[in-house]
């Protein structure tokens, strides 16, 4: 299965542990980005990946397209210009402090990216499925631009899309976001979010949800997809969290599925976080792994519900497990018992 994704790679920025920012005179350099985090499990879990972004051509941008080819993502259809590869700062929260991000992504080369530069169908030939983030489509005019010329595309060359919300406001406000993204939805066959994210930007409320404890409530779920089907999505996967403190969260999933309007519920898990950057994305991966492979809808649910478990206790982005890992923990086995 060939699946594209577009968006920014980022330089990533993190002290040592879960120490505070300049506790120390130490910064581990990683890379990560959500489209990338997508890629990167997908090419682990023996998919043809392929990434499609715009870097610097100097060193750090070279070490980023690195980085993912180590992954097994392909990199062929990166462009190369601008001045700068944008970074974040993350802070690793525990108990009772949060996680803390800071982005310096102003003017990064994606941000400054040229629409016409990218031949849609052509990076998207022989793809079964393309994914991108509301995130990306918050860069500026020039990649929402973008992120509509490819699901208008992937639509025309019948290929699976799907967009995760992804709501940051840090990167611009609800009625920014709604203005650009609501008109997309046309072109989405698969749609995930978190409870939030549905609020925000598709401007569609959910009664009775608390999005600090992610309780779930069946009859708001279920009216909430149902709406979001409305728009055009035929599946809408929300997220649950409960975050009881950093350290320690639950982690659940419902997906809404239009026709004949069912909402699954998955399993859930109680979990120790090491880093929960990148598990959204790893929930991602784990929907376009499964549904992009003939799985029933519950079967991919579980499965994605299992990788973004999983992602919370890898440090960095990238979500370094392997199919066998996340279907063992998927059918049941969640005692973390040595493997011998």
């Amino acid at each position: 299965m060939k699946v594209v994704t577009f968006g920014e790679i980022m330089l990533r920025l993190s002290p040592p542990g879960v120490e505070r920012l300049l506790q120390s005179p130490a910064l581990s350099a990683t890379f990560g980005g959500a489209e990338a985090n997508v890629a990167v499990s997908l090419a682990h879990w023996g998919c043809e990946s392929v990434y499609v972004t715009r870097v610097p051509a100097h060193a750090i941008g070279g070490a980023a397209v690195r980085a993912l080819r180590t992954e097994g993502v392909g990199t062929e259809f990166i462009l190369r210009g601008g001045d700068r590869l944008g970074i974040y700062y993350a802070e690793s929260g525990v108990s009772q402090r949060p996680s803390t991000v800071i982005y310096d992504r102003a003017h990064s080369a994606i941000s400054e990216i040229d629409p016409a530069a990218l031949d849609w169908p052509r990076v998207l030939a022989g793809a079964k499925w393309f994914h991108v983030s509301g995130i990306t489509a918050a860069l500026g005019p020039n990649v929402a631009r973008c992120v509509a010329d490819a699901l208008a595309a992937a639509r025309a060359a019948q290929v699976r899309t799907s967009v995760d919300l992804n709501y940051r406001r840090k990167l611009w406000s609800e009625e920014q976001a709604q203005s650009v993204m609501r008109p997309l939805m046309k072109h989405v066959d698969v749609l995930i979010a978190n409870e939030e994210d549905v609020q925000a930007v598709l401007g569609l409320d959910v009664p009775g949800v608390n999005v600090q404890t992610g309780r779930l409530n069946a009859k708001a779920y279920r009216d909430v997809t149902r709406g979001v089907c409305a728009l055009g999505p035929q599946l809408v996967a929300i997220t649950l969290r409960e975050s009881i403190s950093a350290t320690d969260n639950g982690w659940s999933a419902v997906l809404g599925v239009g026709e004949p309007g069912e909402l699954l519920e998955s399993q859930h898990y109680d979990i120790r976080v090491v880093d929960r950057i990148g598990a959204g994305d790893a929930f991602a991966a784990g929907l376009i792994y499964g549904l992009g492979n003939g799985r029933p809808p519950m079967e991919a649910l579980q499965f994605a519900v299992a990788a973004g478990a999983l992602k919370h206790s890898i440090p960095g982005d990238f979500n370094r497990v392997s199919v066998e890992e996340v279907e063992r923990l998927a059918r049941g086995d969640a005692s973390g018992r040595v493997q011998r």
